[in-house]
């Protein structure tokens, strides 16, 4: 069924001609999410529109979270999936969004997945830094770092880069690790925090007794 509704998507935002092939984003993004988020850059892409739509999806979070009646009404199960459609179709083209984005929102409302919006944008978000080449990393510690540490690890992480990638770093501060550090950086992941070592060492000793 996913494939289907994914089908619709696709064809709600290509012509017969553009849809012969997708153009493939710089990631990928799993679920249901980033199906979406990639028939969203695809269409995009061809109508040389990333920008603009990019442009288009911030403001419309930014309209989602200033309208609560507006945000109510898209997440009200009881109002039919047409009715979602032509409001959110209405205020757009008032708005002179364009026809990209429209589209996806009209396909979001038929297939009910309205619900689904945060996660789209994230999706998409992180589809459009991969395409700047941006690499996104979170580092998580138990305290925030020093500023000369920070550097220094910033320096350490821009050594795994390639050419013409971007470092975006992100730090976040989570007492319950303890000590050490949780290192996200693009699709790798690297737990050095002490409340790992300490579950592995308890386990061992556990396997040995």
């Amino acid at each position: 069924m996913a494939s289907v509704r994914f089908g619709s998507v696709i064809r709600q935002f290509s012509t017969t001609a553009a849809r012969a092939k997708l153009v493939t984003p710089p990631i990928h993004v799993f679920g249901i999410e980033g199906r979406y988020a990639h028939a969203l850059y695809s269409a995009a892409s061809k109508e040389k529109k990333l920008d603009v739509v990019e442009k288009e999806l911030k403001h419309i979070q930014t309209l989602l979270k200033k309208e609560l009646k507006l945000s109510e009404f898209i997440s009200n199960p009881s109002v039919k999936r047409a009715q979602k459609r032509d409001v959110l179709s209405a205020i757009f083209k008032k708005q002179n969004l364009s026809p990209v984005t429209i589209n996806l929102f009209d396909a979001l409302a038929d297939n009910g997945r309205l619900n689904k919006l945060q996660g789209f944008f994230n999706a998409f978000s992180k589809i459009m830094s991969a395409h700047r080449g941006e690499v996104i990393c979170t580092v998580t510690t138990a305290k925030p770092l020093e500023q000369g540490h920070l550097k220094e690890l910033q320096a350490a992480l821009e050594a795994f880069l390639k050419k013409g990638e971007i470092l975006q770093l992100e730090t976040k501060v989570d007492p319950s690790i303890i000590g050490g550090m949780v290192v996200n950086i693009g699709d790798r992941y690297v737990d050095m925090s002490m409340a790992t070592k300490i579950k592995t060492y308890t386990n061992l000793i556990k396997q040995a007794i």
